[in-house]
């Protein structure tokens, strides 16, 4: 069920009404899971199963790891967790990709017979939920929390719909408390305990959904055809390649964030509080800044539970170095089984690699009067963005052959226009798209409150900017709901 559907407004508005007749909080929790699991099955039908597989699997192996006290068993029980829930990833997101790259060396030594493919479906979220239950099994192993109170309570940690398909990448430790707070305590009945739509979260969490849904259907899904003309075409000149890259940029931070705002608004509204995934990321002046700004969840998931246990940065520097590309290379294949997204990855391990190189190397760069003055903070954001749009690149573009043509024309200009202009004449709605996001996102950079103004308009004044939104997507709508593209991963 895709949120800019019809049948999403439908059906959350259905939740929303029924949260509120019901009065006890325990059967409010128990609606809101079954909801997300008819969520999660309109999309997926019987791969609904593969979900319920990784949460009672995941819930009684930590509540195995922290009811013992022997170290060796508490040990077992994490395997045993990590590779159930690794090993359903891995068959479904990576078989056939596996199969292919084998097939591929078959060839190359002319083996005579071939795999064939599983062509197995890709279960929406996967990649998600499973990232959500095994941080919540290591919490429980390091000891950083204590292991749920009940499946029910855990369940709903792992499939709260709004979250449940493309993250935020929760953590336990920032939900659950959320599940066992008393919010309103009746005078006459003590142990009444309810979710309240109050004003405020319901005004807050319905501007967040509007954003969120004109990022995506106005901003994103009409940029959409002008990347796929680029890529459907061989790359013939430098600046279509810059073209691509920016206008891809936009796609996927608007399709993305969009997402995750509208996840937000959603979880806002029914009373819980999911951490913001994206801030301003195009505004970093580095690579490290960048993924402390884009995909927050998944960039500290990845800290956490992949790149201290590595050893972080406390080894040599050739280790340091090898823990980040290892992170990063896990990172871009975490995003789909294809070379392409691989790239994507190792583009960004070596710009982290060559940064915190360059700092080492050059430590007053650190006090640099330069580098803090505005004029060095400018050239510091254009020289990162450069490389992080080149890498979009290699995100979008599948085939390897031509990613690395693409590449190649972004590195190297040719000054040849004909082709670019001939894009930007027939596409002349998705360029005014692509100047008026990058013009939002400098006022969202200049206006970090913007978002809280936004919340505290007067309600007449607030009105009239969710009615404009709605109009403009109405206006804009192509007629059919694009899929989000983090749906794919």
């Amino acid at each position: 069920m895709l949120f800019n559907s019809p049948e999403f407004l439908i059906f959350f508005a259905i939740v929303v009404c029924t949260v509120v007749a019901i009065k006890n909080r325990k059967f409010q929790h128990t609606f809101i899971l079954l909801a997300s699991y008819f969520f999660f099955y309109y999309s997926s039908n019987y791969l609904i199963v593969l979900l319920l597989y990784i949460t009672l699997l995941d819930f009684y192996l930590a509540r195995a790891i922290s009811n013992t006290s022997s170290m060796q068993r508490k040990k077992i029980f994490l395997v045993i967790s990590l590779g159930g829930s690794l090993a359903l990833l891995g068959f479904y997101k990576y078989a056939d990709f596996a199969i292919t790259q084998f097939n591929i060396m078959g060839n190359y030594f002319d083996l005579k017979s071939q795999i064939p493919l599983l062509n197995l479906a890709l279960p929406i979220g996967i990649s998600f939920y499973t990232f959500h239950s095994i941080g919540y099994v290591l919490d429980v192993y390091r000891g950083n929390i204590s292991p749920s109170k009940s499946l029910r309570e855990y369940a709903l940690f792992v499939t709260f719909f709004p979250q449940l398909v493309a993250g935020p990448i929760l953590r336990a430790k920032q939900f659950i408390p959320q599940l066992r707070e008393e919010v309103i305590s009746s005078p006459i009945l003590l142990k009444l305990r309810q979710i309240v739509i109050e004003k405020q979260n319901l005004k807050i969490g319905l501007t967040m959904m509007a954003i969120g849904f004109f990022k995506k259907m106005f901003i994103a899904d009409n940029v959409a055809p002008l990347v796929n003309d680029i890529v459907s075409n061989s790359p013939q000149e430098s600046f279509s390649s810059i073209l691509l890259a920016l206008a891809f940029g936009t796609q996927i931070y608007a399709d993305f964030s969009g997402y995750s705002d509208i996840a937000l608004g959603a979880a806002r509204i029914l009373g819980f509080i999911i951490p913001p995934n994206f801030n301003n990321p195009y505004f970093a002046a580095s690579p490290s800044e960048f993924w402390k700004r884009w995909h927050i969840s998944l960039s500290s998931w990845l800290r956490d539970y992949l790149y201290i246990p590595l050893g972080g940065n406390r080894g040599s520097k050739i280790r340091t170095s090898l823990n980040i590309m290892i992170v990063m290379f896990l990172g871009g294949l975490w995003h789909g089984a294809s070379w392409n997204f691989v790239i994507w990855g190792l583009l960004h391990g070596s710009y982290l690699v060559i940064h915190k190189a360059v700092k080492h190397k050059f430590p007053s760069l650190a006090n640099s009067y330069f580098l803090k003055s505005m004029t060095g903070r400018i050239l510091s954001i254009i020289v990162t963005q450069y490389f992080v749009f080149l890498a979009w690149l290699a995100f979008r573009v599948k085939d390897t052959d031509y990613a690395i043509l693409f590449l190649k024309k972004y590195l190297i200009w040719d000054f040849n226009t004909q082709i670019t202009l001939q894009y930007i004449s027939t596409r002349k709605f998705s360029i005014i798209l692509i100047i008026l996001f990058f013009v939002l996102c400098y006022v969202s950079y200049r206006k970090p409150i913007l978002y809280q103004k936004l919340f505290d308009l007067k309600l007449r004044y607030w009105t009239i900017l969710l009615t404009s939104i709605i109009v403009l997507i109405i206006f804009f709508y192509g007629g059919n709901a694009d899929e989000f593209i983090y749906f794919k991963f």
